[in-house]
């Protein structure tokens, strides 16, 4: 990705109905959604065109929304013409998309029932989170500090900006330690899923990962369950103990950014991209490109 700061570039980003020079799309320091966390997002890729599982993304857009108790200002229909609109408009066919709504600067407090809904889509280049070189012999993480947060403490299947802090938290102390990622675990003490992206397991042929019952069952997630299922591939989905990875022989994350990518090592213990991973790594590429039929 580029290192040039995202709030100097050239292009344009859509902003409650309309479009504005990328370096004039502003908000006000006391946004509610800056100061209390009122916001929701989605993460979409564009390739050759065509923006994967468009429906899917702008209809948890919206779920979320209303799990953090507000509306947003338009349809489906015109969200997601915004976001074709977006790419074309920066001249880009492979992209990375973002839609974030969120409570503006009517009122700062913990009450803000009467604050303005924003909505802004913004694209750019985006070729791959993880370098090819990395997911050719798989990603090292390590263990995060934080757990993944219990449903009885916040909305945990929302894809809202808060819920986000302690993956934040967790990566930047991997990075530190000379790892990609860190792995979470949920309030239970189970595997969870790493700080942005869905985990699988190899073990005896079966794909196994953990149930999403604390956090996002990903659109890419459910794309893969599909693909191995298509495949013949048994798919089991269940609360996985950390002590469980000894018996795994291949582990790879997913996610609209990840993609598909095979992991190496979390912690102490040890993978090897096989088959399994790499295949289903080479047919999610097929199946968002539009070379391989969806299940």
């Amino acid at each position: 990705m580029s290192n040039v700061p995202f709030d100097d570039r050239d292009g344009w980003i859509w902003l409650d109905g309309q479009f504005v020079p990328w370096r004039e799309a502003k908000v006000h320091v006391l946004t509610h959604g800056l100061h209390y966390a009122s916001a929701v997002f989605e993460g979409e890729r564009m390739y050759g065109g065509v923006i994967y599982k468009l429906r899917e993304h702008t209809e948890r857009l919206f779920f979320s929304a209303r799990q953090l108790d507000f509306e947003i200002p338009y349809t489906l229909e015109e969200i997601d013409q915004a976001c074709i609109d977006a790419c074309a408009k920066n001249g880009l066919t492979d992209a990375y998309v973002r839609p974030i709504a969120w409570r503006g600067s009517e009122m700062i407090g913990v009450s803000a029932q009467n604050t303005k809904i924003h909505v802004a889509i913004a694209v750019w280049d985006w070729p791959s989170y993880f370098s090819p070189e990395e997911k050719a012999k798989g990603i090292r993480m390590t263990w995060a500090k934080y757990k993944r947060p219990s449903p009885e403490t916040e909305p945990v299947h929302a894809k809202a900006t808060g819920l986000y802090m302690i993956c934040t938290i967790s990566k930047h102390a991997a990075e530190k330690d000379g790892y990609t990622d860190a792995m979470m675990l949920d309030y239970r003490g189970y595997v969870a899923e790493s700080t942005g992206s869905n985990v699988f397991f190899v073990k005896d042929g079966a794909l196994h990962t953990p149930t999403p019952d604390c956090f996002l069952n990903g659109i890419t997630r459910q794309s893969v369950i599909a693909l191995a299922r298509q495949k013949g591939i048994e798919v089991i989905e269940r609360h996985i103990k950390p002590e469980e990875l000894a018996g795994f022989t291949e582990c790879f994350v997913v996610g609209t950014a990840a993609e598909v990518t095979p992991v190496s090592e979390i912690g102490e213990y040890r993978f090897t991209p096989g088959a399994l991973s790499l295949s289903l790594m080479d047919d999610y590429a097929r199946l968002v490109r539009r070379e391989l039929e969806p299940a």
